[in-house]
């Protein structure tokens, strides 16, 4: 079972990574814990993982108004992992774009 979902490529996360160019964000199973995730990020991207932060988001209610009338639901639920790797060391997530 894969514990990580993606990596996290959005403008905040790439503010953190050019401050820090040793950490890097990835979206996570909820179940997920740090020892899981940090010997997934070593097996995938062959680095060593030094530190794994993680964050908890509750999944938020959301309403809007259409043509059909009131749309009520309910956003995900999901985990974060802020990554950090020994000094040196670090992940290329452009390296395979076509």
């Amino acid at each position: 079972m894969t514990f990580i979902i993606k990596p996290l490529v959005t403008e905040k996360m790439n503010n953190v990574t050019e401050k820090f160019p040793n950490r890097f964000g990835f979206l996570v199973r909820p179940e997920a814990n740090k020892l899981q995730i940090k010997k997934e990020v070593e097996d995938f991207y062959h680095v060593t993982v030094v530190d794994v932060n993680t964050m908890r988001f509750a999944g938020k209610r959301s309403s809007r108004y259409t043509k059909a009338g009131l749309l009520k639901g309910q956003k995900i639920a999901y985990k974060k992992a802020v990554v950090t790797l020994k000094d040196g060391e670090t992940i290329d997530f452009y390296s395979n774009i076509k």
